[in-house]
């Protein structure tokens, strides 16, 4: 399935564009409310099976079925995941609701066969990257930590797969956008293949990615960049505002 090379975008992290699985996506009723602000009962949410309770205001999030030729592919080993994958996913968000869009990508992620999500890190707002102040309004980004046996290409599809059924334009370079779900690392898988650059190209410059990949996995190594912690060193938090009032909950 061709697939573009990732380019950067705003605070989302940057978008890893290819071909998506045009089938509509079956979503639940989507409402729109305004964001909450509410103290979140953890940071970071670590564990599968301690999900925090609904939060209310949220609503329902949404996007259900994958791709056929995914869950063909990954069907039997939805059941044991086994010998999963390692993977860290970026997402970003500054239109719409952006809470409340990003809690309906990790659901979506969550659904996925094959795929589990083992850690969500708290929500941090941050300026648009690449375009002029004020020209847009701020992002809401946060990282997930996955375990999952399909392999990156069928991964970058799902991620596509959620960013058009929550209505994401590309027609701007740098532009805003509903939803980014960009593949930041898989593995220690290093490549440049054009149509999936991994790790992603930028991750190790971004502090918008490494603040919240940092929290939720100090350990954590960006494939021939080096150390999250240290990266994150030497880039700094600057424009990354944490959002305590506001949190994302592991699916149920």
């Amino acid at each position: 399935m061709p697939q573009a090379r990732g380019r950067a975008g705003g605070g989302g992290g940057g978008a890893q564009a290819g071909r998506a699985d045009h089938r509509p996506l079956r979503r639940r009723d989507h409402h729109h409310h305004s964001e909450p602000s509410m103290k979140p009962t953890r940071h970071p949410t670590t564990t599968p099976h301690g999900a925090a309770a609904h939060r209310p205001g949220l609503g329902d999030p949404t996007v259900q079925p994958v791709p056929a030729s995914v869950v063909e592919q990954v069907d039997a080993a939805d059941v044991t995941l086994s010998n999963p994958k390692r993977a860290v996913i970026s997402l970003g968000s500054n239109l719409g609701n952006r809470l409340e869009i990003l809690q309906g990508a990790v659901d979506a992620l969550e659904d996925t066969p094959g795929l589990r999500v083992k850690a969500v890190s708290p929500v941090y707002e941050t300026v648009p990257w690449g375009v002029d102040p004020g020209s847009q309004p701020t992002y809401f980004n946060a990282v997930v930590l996955i375990k999952t046996t399909l392999p990156p290409d069928s991964l970058l599809e799902r991620g596509q797969a959620i960013e058009e059924a929550f209505e994401r334009v590309r027609d701007e370079r740098w532009g805003p956008r509903t939803i980014d779900v960009d593949i930041l690392a898989y593995q220690d898988v290093i490549s440049d293949d054009p149509r999936l650059t991994l790790p992603h190209p930028r991750a190790h410059e971004r502090a918008f990615v490494l603040v919240p990949w940092h929290d939720i996995d100090p350990e954590a190594v960006v494939p021939g960049r080096g150390a999250v912690a240290e990266l994150l060193s030497a880039v700094g938090r600057e424009g990354v505002e944490p959002r305590a009032d506001l949190e994302l909950r592991l699916p149920e």
